[in-house]
């Protein structure tokens, strides 16, 4: 059987690859797309989206009990946590097709199946009719990646979870191990204990959402505390012991083993690249630690063949790999300014409960780099609107090079920051400085003003703290 012929075959149809498909054929390259699961990957069916909007349903249980506060009554509060569910498996099915739609209306070529790269510039897909043949000058790995399992700690979809599970949930735990406290961990961990369940994290680092700012994550340890949360720092969890109905679980901090007993465990402890059944180790990409190694315009040094995405290692975000998708479809179809993706220019944001965003360098980084700097920093509890919204709790944080005004590095914690922090994001790519912000106009009453505020006070000129 004749082998069919594209400009760009791009095996997985997660953000990065049904971007770079899309963005392809708008160059007017001749695409396919191969997926073995779900259009939209992991992010749209079973991360970003369908947590989202499971998380918006606590924060609304929560806003509930909180009548009170804003003049409201609201009695008999309650939750189904099978509507809830169900709601954030519709969110996801909306988004699902409306990938097939965008990719068809692109006139990319969409082959439902298993796909593995026989030689250069060939791909065999495995299909439920049959096997398919496919030739391509180009290829873009966008595979992804799952959840990492460490021996002894495997999941088993009853009392120890994966974050699929957690997100279609049989029963509402009682009492909930989380192990690991990045976004994903501590994402669920808020779900969780906002629906009243009793929630320990155990993180193996010496803060809980280690990649954040020092600041910034002692700040979210105490209000994950107040809200009742346990949190275990420089913990480890070192082996589970499952019974009928409960777990007992053996965690080793300050150089002593507890045991203590839960219903459901979350393993949360990252992620490894779907890097397996490709044949890539024969045809010459390296891979380091489950990850391809790509340069800056995510090339694998065999040449036709690019990785993007999870696949291609940290930071590990959806609009990371759709920018990268971009790019290289700009590359393959020779467009002359392509510019690489600079993970420090990447925010990262965490919806837990207060959200948590930030983008560029923390301060301890900014110093290691050898910058001299200025830090300025503001309180939501200065903001009139946050105050008005009943969200005092809060902090902006912005960092800057002291010899030239560079914005460094901008870390937020508190109401709607994981919105807030675009700005930031924007004055990065246009190499803002101090000054430049200082001579913005922020609008009134917004939570945006602190993002003003706390740059001028980095050169002590704040206003209303």
């Amino acid at each position: 059987m004749a082998s069919k012929s594209y400009d760009m075959i791009v095996i997985g149809a997660g953000p990065g690859g049904y971007v770079a498909a899309i963005r392809g054929a708008q160059l007017g390259l001749s695409v396919a797309v191969v997926e073995r699961e779900h259009l939209g990957g992991i992010c749209l069916n079973w991360g970003c989206i369908p947590t989202k909007a499971m998380l918006r349903s606590s924060e609304v249980f929560h806003l509930m009990h909180r009548a009170k506060d804003f003049g409201l009554k609201a009695t008999g509060i309650d939750y189904d946590l099978d509507a809830v569910v169900k709601r954030s498996r519709n969110v996801a099915g909306q988004l699902n097709s409306g990938v097939g739609h965008l990719l068809k209306k692109n006139k990319v070529t969409t082959i439902m199946g298993e796909a593995t790269i026989p030689a250069k510039g060939k791909v065999t897909v495995k299909t439920d009719k049959g096997t398919e043949e496919l030739a391509g000058k180009n290829i873009i790995l966008a595979t992804g990646a799952r959840a990492r399992e460490l021996p002894g700690l495997e999941a088993d979809g009853d009392l120890v979870w994966t974050y699929k599970h957690a997100l279609t949930p049989k029963k509402m735990p009682k009492k909930l191990l989380v192990i690991g406290s990045g976004a994903i961990g501590i994402e669920f961990a808020s779900f969780y204990n906002t629906l009243g369940c009793e929630t320990t994290v155990v993180e193996v680092m010496d803060r809980i959402l280690p990649v954040e700012d020092a600041e910034i994550s002692g700040f979210a340890k105490k209000q994950f505390e107040k809200q009742g949360m346990k949190i275990m720092e420089k913990a480890m969890v070192k082996q589970l012991d499952r019974g009928k109905g409960k777990v007992t679980a053996h965690i080793e901090v300050g150089g002593k083993v507890e045991k203590q007993e839960f219903d459901t465990v979350i393993s949360a402890v990252g992620i490894v690249g779907n890097t397996e059944g490709l044949g890539l180790e024969d045809l010459g990409v390296k891979i380091d630690r489950t990850h391809v190694v790509v340069d800056e315009y995510a090339r694998t040094g065999v040449e036709g063949i690019y990785a993007i995405g999870d696949i291609a290692g940290a930071p590990w975000l959806a609009h990371k790999a759709s920018h990268e998708g971009v790019m290289v479809a700009e590359l393959i179809a020779g467009k002359n300014t392509v510019h690489p993706v600079r993970p420090e220019s990447i925010a990262g944001c965490t919806y837990c409960h207060p959200q948590v965003a930030s983008v560029g360098f923390t301060e301890a980084k900014a110093k290691e780099a050898g910058y001299k700097i200025k830090v300025g920093r503001f309180p939501f509890i200065g903001n009139g609107k946050a105050i008005a919204l009943g969200e005092p709790e809060g902090l902006v944080k912005t960092i800057f090079d002291e010899k030239t005004g560079e914005l460094l590095g901008a870390h937020m914690i508190g109401a709607e920051v994981t919105e807030l922090i675009q700005g930031y994001v924007v004055g990065r790519t246009l190499e803002t400085t101090e000054e430049d912000l200082m001579n913005t106009v922020f609008p009134h009453p917004t939570l945006s003003e602190m993002m003003h505020e706390s740059v001028l006070d980095a050169y002590d000129r704040a206003i209303h703290f």
